[in-house]
């Protein structure tokens, strides 16, 4: 039996906005669609209701919210399976339990104030850091063309979790996959320095080349594979790259002697990429 999709629902037009999309994902992946809600989300960003939740008669409890979403589910992917859940929880609590069977949580952006559709609020942020599997902060305008104008992925110095998930997502897809390595000249490295002798940028952009062409090594063969190493912060370059793609993917590692955490260029894309960000945890 495979694994359900699992959206966190807070009743928020961005959380909806999240249901359509993993919608289009259960479709495509032939999964099954998990709606959770959880009554203490409230507590954590504050009442902000969709127009179809607040358009709803009396006092809107979960069931009512999650009603909505499964209905504004099936009607945009008919014959869907879809199951809900209420429960009385911290919904961080809740959706990094659920992530334990899920082969993907998805949650929305909802932050607090005039900057709501900026930046990511403290749950999905929180998701995103500790969850067991792969989770999507559903970013950008939810246009169901963006889907198929390519995968990016944010590659490092070894094959990750994330990019054998990139792959995947690209096959399915039937787009091109874009491999993002960049990569920075040191400034307290001069030019005589005896390593680098001549031309300093060229000898890392080509170590940088290097890397990337040898994480990729193992890349599906009819994959359409667009290599790309940029010289800068990484973050800009994945930024820049998510304006034309209908999915990011990043990883996160686990580091030793410590517990889950999200990088700097993590942190960056979740809150400002302008496409659906995919973070893939390593075993």
């Amino acid at each position: 039996m495979r694994l359900p999709l699992v959206v966190g629902v807070d009743g928020s037009e961005q959380s909806l906005r999240a249901v359509d999309w993993a919608a289009d994902e259960a479709a495509l992946h032939g999964l099954s669609l998990r709606l959770v809600h959880a009554s203490l989300w409230e507590r954590y960003e504050g009442p902000a209701l969709a127009e179809d939740v607040r358009e709803l008669p009396g006092e809107v409890s979960g069931e009512d919210i999650l009603r909505v979403a499964a209905l504004r589910a099936v009607r945009r992917r008919a014959g869907l399976s879809v199951t809900t859940e209420v429960t009385v929880e911290e919904p961080e609590y809740v959706l990094i339990h659920e992530s334990r069977s899920a082969f993907a949580v998805v949650v929305g952006t909802r932050g607090r104030g005039a900057v709501a559709d900026a930046l990511l609020g403290s749950v999905s942020l929180s998701v995103a850091t500790r969850a067991h599997c792969p989770v999507v902060v559903a970013r950008g305008d939810r246009n169901p063309d963006a889907r198929h104008t390519g995968v990016v992925v944010g590659v490092t110095e070894t094959p990750t979790a994330a990019l054998r998930f990139a792959y995947e997502e690209a096959q399915r897809r039937q787009v091109p996959l874009t491999a993002v390595r960049a990569w920075r000249c040191p400034s307290h490295r001069t030019a005589d320095h005896p390593l680098l002798a001549g031309d300093p940028e060229r000898m890392h952009a080509e170590r940088a080349a290097g890397q990337l062409r040898a994480a990729l090594a193992d890349a599906p063969p009819d994959l359409e594979l667009r290599r790309r190493t940029v010289e800068g912060s990484a973050g800009r370059m994945l930024l820049a790259a998510s304006q034309e793609a209908g999915l990011l993917v990043i990883g996160r590692r686990r580091p030793k002697h410590l517990g889950p955490h999200l990088g700097r260029v993590a942190h960056q894309v979740l809150h400002h990429g302008q496409c659906p960000v995919v973070v893939v945890p390593d075993p």
